[in-house]
């Protein structure tokens, strides 16, 4: 019997021997000796005896056996001969009591290449084996900039913690990314704790005289037992269906990339709760983000409106919007308008294109929708029963709903009101406030008379520390004395602390509050202003004028250029982050403001909406001394958005996730910087 599965074992290494001529590849086991040498080598590290996943077993330490065997590990001998033997023999051993000798392997760069064993690998990939007991012996490169080399570190880093060796990613990041997602879901992850601990390992390199043994110390244990299993099954069932659906074909796309980007849309709980066949359809819906996941990390950042210019083909196939037919949209908030000024401003601009498109637009909107479940709940009811073409959703809690619902329904454009987000199935977009916020704290710096001016901050986003940072260089601008106090209104330290008062003991004198007035509180505490006997003495006011973006967004969906219009790959996802050129924010200077003073501002503001001038230009340093940006030189828009750090004439700091109240920590750990 054992000979009938050698021959079919055979013509299955035939089958892949030719197709791998076909294409141009090397037909037989890649060869570690072939593609290392040892001027790349860092140091070797033995990890001891470990089960370690068949599928990541690849080739062969040296060239010796190399032919014997196809590039898929299925033998390539002729029946009858010595090999032939031999590995019959192992599959009726496999068979009757189960292949137990650990092989032995070199592993380099998270695959495996054999160096004992070649045909117990093969045997039980025939058989369709799961994993193999090895002594393993790492051969760890040196480091340098190959974006593989700096995802193995972190895969070490992740599989010293883990004990995970299954999972494969090709990006810097992705395996903190992988444990972040574990850590938040509430059901099957979980937080997890660092133990210290000492082990014993047994040397691969036996010798007659005995076992030789090493010491290591080693953090272990950080997720539950049933977390593990929990993701390794969810993972074996993706891998499995991956592979039905193609996934192993995808050119620089490993199947870790893949299921990543899945736990990213659906959530941890949810994958580890569907069955194979929900990961298939949920797969095939998201087929189109898998084929392009090396492109999608490539924000496309919209800092202008793009040209309103008409594709005729799409403008005839377009619909004609009219007072019949209108273009029904509908804006999701997760509180009432007149109770957060950052809704009200939204609001506004929703009425504002009620005005400007009349008949031709159904403005809809839902209030109260904060919870995932509540925002996908809305957009069926939009989408189904009042056939909404365009949502927008308007805060970064909301991406993950918006984004599973925009998978759900791809005829459907949903927007989120948030910074880099990486998917191509939604747009995102925000107001480049940093612009405003600078020449606010140009006046603050001129009017400051104790030379201390105060910065009240909600959360520690993507966007944030930029307006904080331009508030800083604008003050210093004309005040190269003033310092910047900031404060946070979302730390658990503030819960118990009047920031107000901590800011007035420090001699502050002017404060930049939240941005603008609230409707259901009647408070003066907004913008900037100074801080009088009589109470705040309102300065400037930055401005959001949403409308004006959201009329931008509408003309390219009624044009039909809403596709075509932005990118320069339709692949990558859009960011939309337009400033005062385009009249999405704006700044009021009060009459208490001096004139030379406003004139200054003014000035400024027409050279910064030409592109002449530029906040975040020049020689610019952070706390710690480094420096950020050259003389001369302009930061980057993908710099700006993503700062972590904070100007060296600001006293405070970015406040750590443990630091947070509990309703911050869930939007910090989705955009927190």
């Amino acid at each position: 019997m054992s000979f009938v599965l050698y021959d079919k074992a055979k013509k299955m290494g035939a089958k892949a021997y030719k197709r791998a001529v076909a294409d141009g590849r090397y037909p037989f086991l890649p060869v570690l000796d072939d593609i290392i040498d040892k001027d790349s080598i860092a140091k070797e590290m033995n990890l001891g005896l470990v089960d370690i996943p068949l599928s990541r077993v690849v080739g062969t330490s040296s060239a010796g056996r190399t032919q014997a065997f196809a590039s898929n590990f299925m033998p390539l001998m002729q029946n009858g001969s010595e090999f032939a033997s031999k590995w019959s023999m192992l599959c009726d051993a496999h068979v009757d009591e189960g292949i137990r000798d650990a092989i032995k392997v070199y592993e380099y760069l998270n695959f495996y290449y054999v160096v004992e064993g070649n045909k117990r690998v093969s045997v039980l990939k025939f058989f369709g084996a799961d994993s193999i007991p090895a002594f393993v012996t790492r051969k760890i490169p040196k480091l340098t900039d190959d974006e593989l080399v700096k995802a193995y570190y972190e895969y070490m880093e992740f599989n010293r913690k883990t004990g995970v060796n299954y999972i494969r990613f090709t990006h810097e990041g992705e395996y903190k990314r992988l444990m972040d997602q574990v850590r938040i879901a509430p059901k099957h992850g979980g937080e997890y704790e660092e133990h210290e601990t000492v082990s014993e390992l047994i040397n691969a390199n036996d010798t007659a005289e005995g076992v030789s043994s090493a010491i290591r110390t080693d953090l272990t244990k950080i997720w539950s037992d049933d977390t593990l299993l929990e993701l390794k099954a969810a993972y074996k069932r993706f891998e499995k269906a991956f592979r039905i659906k193609g996934g192993v074909d995808l050119h620089d796309v490993s199947t870790g990339d893949a299921f990543l980007a899945f736990i990213e849309v659906k959530g941890f709980d949810e994958v580890c709760d569907m069955s194979l066949g929900e990961i298939q359809n949920g797969i095939a819906a998201m087929w189109e983000e898998f084929l392009v996941i090396n492109e999608k990390y490539e924000v496309e950042v919209s800092l202008t409106p793009p040209e309103e210019k008409k594709n005729v083909l799409s403008s005839i196939l377009s619909p004609n919007y009219s007072a019949a037919k209108p273009l029904k949209i509908a804006f999701i908030y997760d509180g009432d308008p007149s109770e957060s000024d950052w809704r009200y401003s939204h609001e506004l601009g929703r009425n504002y294109i009620k005005e400007v498109y009349g008949e031709k637009l159904v403005a809809l909107k839902i209030t109260g929708a904060s919870t995932e479940e509540e925002i996908i709940k809305a957009i069926d009811d939009l989408v189904e029963n009042h056939g909404v073409e365009v949502i927008f959703t308007l805060n970064a809690q909301a991406v993950n709903a918006s984004l599973k619902c925009a998978i759900k329904y791809p005829e459907v454009k949903i927007l989120n009101c948030s910074l880099n987000t990486s998917h191509r199935y939604i747009r995102t977009y925000d107001a480049r406030l940093y612009e405003a916020k600078f020449l606010s704290g140009m006046v603050a710096g001129s009017l400051t008379k104790t030379d201390k001016v105060g910065y009240i901050a909600d959360y520690p986003i993507y966007g944030v520390i930029a307006n904080i940072n331009a508030f800083a260089i604008g003050a210093r601008l004309v005040n190269p004395n003033c310092k910047v106090y900031l404060q946070w209104t979302s730390t658990r330290k503030d819960q118990n602390t009047d920031v107000y008062n901590s800011l007035k003991e420090e001699g502050v004198d002017i404060i930049a509050d939240q941005d603008m007035i609230t409707p259901s509180r009647a408070s003066r505490k907004f913008g900037l202003y100074r801080i009088t006997s009589n109470g705040p003495e309102n300065l400037t006011m930055s401005v959001y004028n949403w409308g004006k973006l959201y009329e931008r967004i509408i003309n390219l969906v009624m044009q039909g250029a809403y596709s075509s219009a932005d990118a320069d790959s339709e692949s990558k996802p859009i960011n939309y982050w337009w400033g005062l050129s385009a009249g999405v924010v704006d700044i009021i200077l009060s009459e208490k403001v001096p004139a030379d003073t406003r004139r200054l501002v003014k000035l400024i503001k027409k050279l910064i909406m030409k592109d002449q001038f530029s906040p975040f230009w020049g020689e610019i340093y952070s706390q710690d001394g480094k420096l950020r940006t050259e003389e001369g030189v302009d930061m980057d828009a993908d710099d700006i958005i993503k700062m972590n750090w904070l100007v060296d004439n600001v006293v405070g700091e970015i406040p750590g996730i443990d630091e947070l109240d509990e309703s911050a920590r869930e939007l910090v750990e989705m955009k927190g910087v």
